[in-house]
């Protein structure tokens, strides 16, 4: 029986029959007729478990537990001090009659001067349930309406999670599999997933309302397509291993690229506005797959593709299944169109679009980015409930060992999010990059249509065993070893004349050719030739730098901007090249320079190749017989194309140009194209930035932080000009001051930055940076078993 206060203005019930109250008062008398002023924020609290123990309470704050009173009888005056808060409580025995004749405690708080009373004669005897026991209330979770739902188990703190459970389970009388249900602590929003713990050492006492319900839960997600799936996700599991089984069931390699993204309040109030206003409501068309065998709680198959990337093989022809077979067998997606994630659907229509949340500053962009669920704690910890909706997205941008056999769902869902990225304007491009994104769209578009493009049996299969033997026979031949010396001892250069533009305020630009000469990761440039051997007019290192392209095919227009940091922010540089092939090998040379790599690593042909390919797309003619009229072909270019270029021209406009660009990707496979549109996205200047609103330390004003997967960059919110770039290859440490919320990174050079975030939770940076430098220790030689631990090492936070 709990103590009755007198003077009491609240009062909260409690289990097993405790009754804790708060008094705040401003004035009570005194037994000696003094008046005594007390602090209103005060509360003093006490419960009474049994006859023979006490737990005082100072606000929220545990004064003393188990205080032993063994014989209220002989109790005259006791006093207790806390040795937390200096908060002292007496008791006073037979202090007041209570109007029944029955014996009653006073106690009275000397700082704030509360005083209770506690009725004897009431009090329920330790005799009758044993010492140390109390009463603990928990809530089932079940679908019969006709049993009860709350239970009263009488346990002691030496009681660990499981013998709770059992006991529970024995008074419920329901015969059922209670194996996927565990103990949720509603007030500490936590779960009791250490069976083997008791009841103290878990912090669990007689005032906890605990739950049992189930840990796998319905959960609906929307897909970069825009499509929606509903299935059972462990809502106790941490999200980091969520998302891989998600991944699992939607045959996703590569799960660690991916997260769940929670939607801004803004954004949802935006799109709610716009439902009101529409006149039809809109159906969404959602595929369940909560039959699944991860989904249900149950152990599922390792993945549905092999973790040594071998042929899986027919058990009844003994031949190598197709890829179709290797995707989605054991899967929930062979029962359906497993079209629906593999590949793209028709467009959605312009009005469709016209309705999506588009971002048109840098602060909206950065409001995207503010609702990634912390990797290192469960969904139901962060306020997720059942038959929620989140985004499944890819959150880092760094796509591991792409293989168009095994992974047509993984590239056709990082082509969707390039798409909606495009067409929503997340990321900019310029108009020339945008017809050709809107081509290879139309391409696709096309091949999904047709029958021939999902048929995935038609490709020939190569059995990987004779290719990794006909590779280890090249490597034991020692092939190209001259080659690999070459590159040992000759680091190649570039050496071309090349203009020179440096932007001024107050004049137009300056435009002078030079000889350059780039050598290792810097360029030095020369009055002319002959000059070369003498020191140069200035030599540009281009470690850490931002390259940024600067082209127009059809003008002839080959430029490379450079921002170059500096003490006091970004040398602003321009090259001018002649012609594609020179513009292809400086942007490829500066590219890796930048990274902090020379010529001689394997990537430079390869990003040279790269480039070029990307301007062939752009360098397209009219042609009358591969063009024909756009008003005969069934094409809405407001599906392929940004409203701000829609606009800008007039629909036959639009489609004219887009055929025209279609003549050079007309010849790709599907897949090919897809590849394409992402190796596109990934050459743009913006890609892969994620944008916060940070405050720098020392600084006046707010600045945006990108995120990329190789650098942070501090960007002037009102130009969004960059400011400086650090590099993750350049950072030493960092780490996060959990109590005002603060990140500090140290850099070579002993540069040191610190920051607090404004527009999200300073803990997803933390994650972004420690994600990336996780991803990056991927290679192909390991298994496609993660080191969890290590991700949490350099994820999770230290509150």
């Amino acid at each position: 029986m709990g103590p009755s206060w007198q003077n009491s203005k609240c009062k909260r019930s409690f289990a097993a029959k405790i009754t804790a109250v708060s008094v705040q008062v401003n004035e009570i008398p005194l037994f000696t007729g003094q008046i005594a002023k007390t602090d209103p924020t005060h509360n003093c609290r006490l419960y009474s478990f049994q006859t023979d123990r006490l737990a005082l309470y100072s606000g929220e704050n545990l004064v003393k537990t188990g205080l032993s009173l063994p014989n209220w009888r002989h109790l005259t005056k006791a006093t207790v001090k806390s040795w937390q808060h200096g908060c002292t409580l007496r008791l006073w025995r037979n202090a007041f009659v209570s109007e029944s004749g029955g014996k009653k405690i006073l106690i009275v708080c000397l700082s704030c001067f509360c005083r209770a009373y506690i009725d004897l004669s009431k009090m329920i005897s330790s005799s009758e349930y044993g010492s140390h026991s109390w009463e603990l209330l928990v809530t089932v979770d079940h679908q019969h309406e006709e049993v009860q739902k709350e239970f009263l188990l009488r346990v002691t703190g030496d009681l660990h999670i499981g013998g709770v459970m059992l006991k529970l389970v024995e008074q419920i009388k329901i015969s059922q599999d209670w194996s996927d249900y565990a103990l949720w602590w509603e007030q500490k929003k936590c779960w009791l997933l250490k069976t083997h713990w008791t009841l103290d050492k878990c912090g669990v006492q007689a005032d906890a309302k605990l739950f049992f319900t189930t840990q796998h839960k319905m959960l609906r997600l929307r897909l970069p397509n825009m499509k929606t799936v509903r299935l059972k996700v462990s809502f106790s599991s941490m999200v980091f291993k969520a998302v891989s089984d998600i991944c699992k069931i939607l045959n996703i390699r590569r799960s660690e690229e991916l997260s769940l993204l929670k939607q801004s309040e803004d954004i949802l109030k935006k799109k709610k506005k716009k439902d009101k206003n529409s006149k039809e409501p809109v159906t969404e068309d959602i595929l369940n797959l909560c039959n699944s065998p991860v989904s249900s709680g149950l152990s599922g198959s390792p993945g549905f593709y092999s973790k040594t990337m071998t042929p899986v093989y027919d058990p009844i022809s003994g031949t190598p299944a197709s890829s179709t077979i290797t995707w989605f067998s054991d899967s929930p997606l062979t029962e359906q169109n497993c079209s629906i994630l593999a590949f793209s659907h028709p467009n959605c229509s312009p009005e469709t679009l016209a309705e999506m949340y588009q971002p048109r500053t840098l602060a909206d962009k950065a409001k995207l980015n503010a609702g990634w669920l912390d990797s290192s704690r469960s969904l139901m910890e962060q306020g997720i409930l059942e038959d929620d909706q989140l985004l499944l997205r890819f959150k880092y941008y760094t796509f591991f060992d792409l293989n168009p056999k095994y992974d047509a769902v993984r590239i056709n869902q990082i082509y969707e999010q390039a798409r909606w990225a495009i067409l929503i304007e997340e990321i900019d491009c310029t108009e020339e990059e945008m017809l050709i994104f809107a081509a290879l769209q139309y391409h696709v578009s096309k091949l999904s249509l047709s029958s021939e493009a999902q048929d995935f049996t038609c490709e020939s299969e190569v059995d990987e065993v004779e290719a990794a033997l006909s590779n280890l026979e090249v490597t034991l031949e020692g092939g190209n070893a001259s080659n690999i010396l070459e590159d040992i001892t000759d680091i190649p250069k570039l050496a071309d004349n090349l203009r020179l533009v440096r932007p001024r305020k107050l004049s137009l630009k300056a435009i002078k050719p030079y000889w350059f000469v780039f050598k290792d990761t810097s360029v030095s440039y020369f009055k002319n030739k002959e000059s070369a051997q003498g020191e140069p007019i200035e030599k540009l290192n281009l470690k850490g730098c931002e390259v940024v392209p600067d082209v127009n095919v059809a003008a002839k227009k080959f430029g490379i901007k450079l921002l170059i940091p500096v003490a006091d922010g970004m040398n602003e540089v321009y090259l001018r090249c002649d012609n594609e092939n020179q513009y292809a090998r400086w942007m490829a040379a500066c590219v890796l320079a930048s990274k902090g790599k020379t010529m001689a690593d394997s990537s430079y042909h390869p990003e040279v190749h790269k480039i070029l390919s990307f301007l062939k797309m752009k360098n397209w003619t009219m042609s009358p017989q591969a063009v024909s009229d756009p008003e005969s072909i069934d094409m809405k270019p407001e599906c392929f194309i940004s409203l701000r270029y829609t606009k800008k021209y007039k629909s036959k406009q639009l489609a004219a140009r887009i055929l025209e660009a279609h003549q050079n990707v007309s010849q790709m496979t599907l897949v090919e194209a897809k590849l394409r549109f992402i190796q596109a996205w990934q050459s743009l200047p913006e890609f892969g930035l994620s944008y916060y609103i940070v405050r720098f330390k020392g600084s006046k004003k707010d600045d945006v932080l990108g995120v990329s997967y190789n650098r942070l960059i501090r960007i002037d919110i009102a130009t969004g000009d960059p400011i400086t770039t650090w590099r993750f290859s350049n950072m030493k440490q960092w780490n996060v001051n959990w109590e005002i919320r603060q990140v500090a990174i140290e850099f070579d050079q002993n540069v040191s930055i610190a920051f607090t975030c404004l527009s999200a939770d300073c803990k997803i940076i933390h994650e972004y940076i420690g994600g990336y430098i996780f991803l990056s220790t991927r290679s192909k030689d390991q298994n496609e078993t993660l080191d969890e631990d290590l991700f949490h090492k350099l994820t999770g936070g230290q509150e």
